[in-house]
């Protein structure tokens, strides 16, 4: 039956009144939506925008960066490609555009620095404002400084006090209260104890060393008694040694619980190892290691033994029984082990060491000989224990008999014969053994060795016959390298030297000399052969085999007879480490193989001058002469020997000759010296005059006249010779120098920084004009202006080492050591950096290190003698007369030349006949 309700939603398929607008009625009105105007459209393409500016005549927007990519282009070259061509004509805008730069880029500059400096001018910075006020500071004075009042507030603001407050806890306060009170009763946990445990006071102090030595006393003294004491009730009585006690307590092994763990899961492991593998005897050792580190000693010993028994042929276990047992009970454990592993060479050798008489050991080796014959080391050790040489013969020649393959007992039982008999043994060894060349050195040795023994009643060889018969080991060892090759033993040159230095080492240096002769030249190439064996001298002599070096070089003497590098090498081997004599044989033999060579007849006659044998020394000169008549160093040697000799009538006629024959500018100003020393001013004067004549562009002759001209205290005229010499020689630094001392002398400081500027100008970057400018400005205006120009100098030699210790003294002291260490790397360990450092050593009392650092500057640069003149200084002070004379004679040896105060000595004319000792002793008294 049909309902006849009405139906409510029938609206909603109705259409909409023709004024309805949708949530009108809620008030969701005036916005739309893409509903309401449809879909979205694109706006123009980029074609189209173009076509319509080019109707309206309107240029197209350029984009400036097109044009920067040519792998990009547009427009005229947008189908062309970027080729060789276009990357050569871009190159060639860009360096235009580069030098147009450049040309103005001078007026640019000095424009933005002129803005830069108006605008500084204008606004200065608040630094700048308070410079003046910054300096002014430095002349207040402590009191008005302490006068000036506090910093307060002067913003006029009143702050705001915290006037908060917090509750204070109970237990401050109970703590508070308790500061004052005093305890006069023992708790319970006290009088369980028996004593105080009561904290001590915070005021208190504990002196734990008193209390240190309060126990130690208590200890002293019950040791004392007890080591006195006697109990009666026993009838005996004990003494404890407190020292040995007090030891045994220090023996005591304390081991954690970790270590425990660690030994109870090694004990288990181990066990596990045997249980598995009874026979394996290193597990059986190991575990008894084990409980031997635990402490229980009687379960390694248990152990050891089980291990015994089931690894009997096992040396190693045999022995570690041995080791764990006392002596008497390892007796019996080693005898019962040669009857298992009587093969065993350490099982016989444990069980002979366990014997403390000489008779049980030689029986106990003469028993293992038994069952080992073959044995070397036992019969070396059976040898050994003989005290008569016979019965030691007779063990060594049953010893070959058995191993005749032993070179060690045929050497050793050659070493027990006669001369005569140790010949017949070392031929059989030889024969028995004919790859070994051991024999054949012993061979070589032995007969060295019967050279130079003389029999009663006669006399002791002639130089020719023992001579001659130190051939035969030459022979000998030649015989034994050929053999040895015929049996195809080839050791390399290297193995043969090294049997040559043992030789050195053992005493025997002419069978060093014959092996080397024989070998030294084998498996080199022919044009190797120089370099190679100079290399042998130098590693022989740097490990101080100097018999082996001295064998190659005269091996390659021979060889290269006309090498003066050779024979100058061999000269300063036997000059360090030979003899007079050796020197002086050297040095004949030099000559005569290279006459031509001027330094090696120097030698010659300097060493005869030395040794004080002066007939000798001219007349190796006159010899050397007849050789180079026209040598400028052998006629200045030969006036230098009659100068220094006090002829010094003969030395001016050499001179006169030597300017003759040689003419060379170094003998004139030898000359003019020679004169100056002598007082003879005008004769020096006149012979300088004429040496300018012929070499005006040697600096050293102006020097001489400049000085001379101002010791006369013409500086009119000495002005007028530097002038001439920094004009003829301006490259020549001491020159300038000179002269600028002789203005500084005449007042002239102005004049004088005036050159030393012009010369830095001419001579760029040379420290030592730096330095003198320095000098110049200490002396004449100051420590600030020297130091301004020290500043200055490192800018321009930032490497100068002689210009960083000027900068390390200038420095206060505290500061001295960084400016060191900036030094040193800076100039890269120059040795006047090295001296400095020494001598800052030496202010800070630090002698040793000073020492130290002293003697690294000198072998840096041995030429520098003002390094060895400040040790010797040194060594004044706070050294022995030991440490003096060493410093002394390695100044000798390296004879300096250079150094500013060493040359001003050296060269003075009150220092003519000093030797270098001396001169070292002058320079030290002149250093400051």
């Amino acid at each position: 039956m049909a309902s006849n309700k009405p139906n409510k939603l029938a609206f909603l398929s109705m259409p909409a009144p023709a004024s309805y607008v949708a949530g009108l009625g809620r008030g969701a009105s005036g916005f739309t939506t893409r509903s309401d105007i449809g879909p979205a459209r694109e706006g123009p393409s980029a074609e189209v925008i173009a076509e319509a500016q080019a109707r309206r005549g309107e240029d197209s927007e350029i984009d400036p960066e097109q044009f920067q990519d040519p792998d990009n282009e547009y427009g005229l070259f947008a189908g062309t490609t970027y080729e060789q061509d276009d990357e050569e004509a871009d190159k060639i805008y860009e360096a235009v555009d580069q030098a147009m730069d450049a040309r103005r880029k001078a007026r640019r500059e000095a424009q933005e620095q002129a803005e830069l400096a108006k605008h500084r001018a204008e606004r200065p910075k608040i630094q700048q404002q308070f410079a003046d006020l910054k300096r002014g500071l430095s002349a207040v004075t402590d009191t008005e400084w302490e006068n000036l009042p506090e910093v307060g507030n002067l913003t006029r603001k009143k702050r705001r006090r915290d006037d908060r407050a917090f509750a204070v806890p109970d237990s401050i306060i109970v703590g508070d209260r308790g500061k004052s009170e005093y305890e006069n009763s023992l708790d319970p946990r006290q009088q369980e104890h028996g004593g105080f445990e009561t904290p001590a006071d915070s005021g208190t102090l504990t002196n734990f060393v008193e209390m240190g030595q309060a126990r130690d006393k208590i200890l002293s003294l019950k040791l004392d008694q007890i080591s006195n004491s006697t109990f009666a009730a026993s009838g005996t009585s004990t003494s404890v040694d407190p020292k040995g006690y007090l030891t045994s307590l220090d023996s005591v092994i304390i081991k954690s619980e970790a270590e425990i763990g660690d030994i109870k899961r090694a004990r288990m492991l181990f066990d596990s190892l045997v249980k598995s593998n009874p026979k394996h005897a290193p597990g059986w050792i190991a575990a008894a290691c084990l409980e031997e580190h635990a402490g229980r000693m009687v379960a390694a010993r248990k152990l050891i033994k089980q291990g015994c028994e089931q690894c009997p042929k096992s040396e190693d276990i045999w022995l570690e029984a041995a080791r764990l047992h006392q002596n008497e009970d390892a007796k019996v454990i080693l005898a019962n082990a040669v009857q298992h592993a009587g093969q065993s060479v350490k099982i016989w050798l444990a069980a002979a060491d366990l014997e403390l008489d000489v008779k049980a050991k030689k029986r106990v080796l003469r028993k293992a000989l038994e069952h080992i014959p073959n044995s070397v080391r036992l019969w070396k050790e059976t040898v050994n224990l003989e005290s008569s040489i016979v019965d030691a013969r007779i063990l060594l020649s049953r010893a070959v008999e058995v191993i005749p393959l032993s070179v060690e007992l045929w050497l050793a039982l050659a070493r027990l014969e006669t001369p005569e008999k140790a010949k017949a043994v070392l031929n059989k060894a030889r024969k028995a053994v004919p790859t070994s060349h051991e024999i054949w050195i012993a061979a070589g040795r032995l007969i060295e060795q019967q050279v130079d023994v003389v029999p009663d009643g006669e006399q002791p060889k002639m130089e020719g016959e023992r001579n001659k018969a130190l051939e035969i080991v030459d022979k000998t060892i030649e015989a034994g390298v050929r053999e040895l090759r015929r049996h195809q033993v080839l050791l390399t040159r290297e193995q043969w030297l090294k049997e040559a230095e043992k030789c050195e080492e053992d005493g025997s240096p002419r069978t060093c000399e014959a092996i080397v002769k024989a070998t030294v030249a084998m498996d080199i190439e022919e044009e190797d052969r120089l370099d190679t064996w100079i290399g042998d001298v130098e590693s022989a002599e740097a490990r101080g085999k100097v018999g082996t070096a001295r064998a190659v070089l005269a091996y390659a003497l021979k060889v290269f007879p006309d090498k003066k590098d050779m024979w100058r090498r061999a000269a300063d081997l036997e000059k360090t480490h030979g003899t007079k004599e050796s020197l002086d044989a050297i040095l004949s033999r030099a000559v005569v193989h290279c006459p031509q060579s001027e330094t090696l007849w120097l030698m010659a006659a300097k060493e005869k001058w030395l040794a004080g044998d002066v007939p000798a020394a001219r007349e190796v000169l006159e010899r050397a002469f007849v050789a180079n008549p026209e040598s400028e160093q052998i006629w200045l040697a030969a006036v230098k020997l009659e100068a220094e000799n006090g002829e010094l009538g003969v030395a001016r006629e050499l001179l006169i000759r030597a300017r003759t024959v040689a003419d060379t500018e170094r003998i004139w100003m030898k000359s003019a010296v020679f004169e100056r020393q002598q007082g003879q001013t005008s004769t020096a004067l006149e012979t300088v005059s004429t040496a300018l004549l012929k070499f005006p562009k040697f600096a050293k002759l102006y020097m001489i006249q400049g000085q001379i001209h101002q010791l006369q205290k013409n500086y009119p005229a000495a002005r007028a010779s530097f002038s001439a010499g920094y004009k003829a020689c301006p490259k020549e630094t001491t020159l300038w120098i000179l002269a600028s001392r002789l203005e500084e002398a005449d007042g002239k400081s102005i004049k004088a920084r005036a050159l030393l500027e012009k010369a830095r100008m001419v001579n760029p970057a040379s420290d030592i004009l730096w330095a003198e400018a320095v000098n110049v400005e200490e002396r004449s205006a100051g420590a600030i202006q020297a130091k301004a120009m020290l500043a200055r100098g490192l800018q321009d030699c930032p490497a100068s080492g002689l210009l960083w210790s000027m900068a390390i003294w200038t420095e206060a002291r505290p500061m001295r050591k960084a400016r060191s260490v900036d030094a040193l790397k800076k100039s890269k360990y120059d040795p006047v950096i090295l001296c400095a450092v020494a001598r800052l050593f030496w202010q800070e009392r630090k002698l040793e290190k000073a020492r130290q650092w002293f003697e690294r500057a000198v072998t840096t640069e041995p030429d520098l003698g003002d390094s060895w003149a400040w040790w010797l200084k040194f060594e004044r002070q706070h050294g022995t007369e030991e440490h003096r004379e060493i410093v002394r004679d390695k100044c000798v040896a390296a004879e300096p030349h250079h150094a500013p105060v060493w040359q001003s000595v050296a060269k003075d004319d009150r220092s003519r006949g000093k030797n270098i000792k001396e001169i070292l002793e002058l320079v030290a008294d002149a250093l400051q």
